[in-house]
C-alpha cells in the first residue's frame, strides 16, 4: 500500500463527504465509511463515494450472532468493499463465518479494544487485565478464526505484529503531535503507528476538520 491514511467521512451530508474525498484524494489511499455514514446513506452512498477512485473500508463493527452477520456481509459483498470490520468480542464462530462470506478481495478485520477505553473503563464492563492485555486475546482469536488482521490502537500494534507477521492492522484514534486527543484515550501519532507496523492509518478529524484539508492531509502524508 502506497499510502496507508484512509479518510474517515462520518460526514452527514453525502456531498460534503464526496467533495472532501475528492479534494484530498491525491494525499489519502483510501476512505473509511462508518455507521454514522451507512446508517445515513446506505448502499447509494458507499456507490456515490465509490466514484472517486479510491478503496473503500466499510466500519460497521457487525457484532451479532453468526448466522446474522453471514448474512449482513453477504448484503453488502454487492459494494465490494475492500475491508470490514466486525467486533472480536462476537467469537470464533461469528468470525469465521463473515470471513466465509466475504469477497474474494475483501479483507475482513475484528475490533479489539475502542481506542476510546482505557483500562479503568475495560475493568467496568468485567474484563480482568488492562485493555492491551484484553486486545492480545482477541487479537489471538481472530488470528484463530482465520479473519486477515484486527483493528488496535497504535499501543498494541507493535505487539501484535510481533505475533502476526502477515496480519493487516487498521490503527484508529490517531492525532498529531500537536492536535487535540478529543474522545480518544489510547493515542499515538501517525507516524509511529506507522514504524510500530499499522497496515491501514484512519485519520478523520485532524483532516476533516482542518481549517485546510488538503494542507492537513499533505502534512500527514509528508511524516510517513
Amino acid at each position: 500500500m502506497s499510502n496507508p491514511v484512509y479518510l474517515a467521512l462520518d460526514l452527514p451530508r453525502l456531498e460534503a463527504a464526496e467533495a472532501l474525498a475528492r479534494k484530498v484524494k491525491g494525499h489519502i489511499g483510501g476512505i473509511k465509511l462508518g455507521m454514522e455514514f451507512f446508517y445515513a446513506h446506505g448502499h447509494h452512498g458507499v456507490h456515490e463515494l465509490a466514484h472517486v477512485g479510491l478503496p473503500i473500508f466499510l466500519d460497521l463493527k457487525l457484532h451479532d450472532i453468526p448466522n446474522t452477520v453471514e448474512s449482513a456481509m453477504q448484503a453488502i459483498h454487492v459494494l465490494e468493499p475492500a475491508i470490514v470490520t466486525v467486533h472480536a468480542a462476537g467469537g470464533r464462530a461469528m468470525m469465521e463465518d463473515a470471513k466465509a462470506a466475504a469477497g474474494e478481495h475483501c479483507k475482513v478485520v475484528a475490533v479489539t479494544v475502542l481506542t476510546s477505553l482505557d483500562d479503568d473503563d475495560i475493568a467496568t464492563i468485567g474484563v480482568t487485565g488492562s485493555a492491551h492485555d484484553h486486545a492480545m486475546r482477541l487479537a489471538d482469536l481472530a488470528h484463530s478464526a482465520g479473519l486477515d488482521g484486527i483493528v488496535c490502537s497504535g499501543h498494541e500494534v507493535g505487539a501484535v505484529h510481533r505475533q502476526w507477521k502477515d496480519g493487516c492492522f487498521v490503527v484508529p484514534g490517531l492525532r498529531l503531535a500537536d492536535g487535540k486527543q478529543g474522545d480518544q484515550k489510547r493515542i499515538v501519532t501517525p507516524r509511529q503507528a506507522r514504524d510500530d507496523g499499522a497496515s491501514v492509518l484512519v485519520i478523520g478529524r485532524p483532516i476533516s476538520r482542518a481549517d485546510d484539508p488538503v494542507a492537513a492531509a499533505r502534512a500527514i502524508e509528508a511524516t510517513l
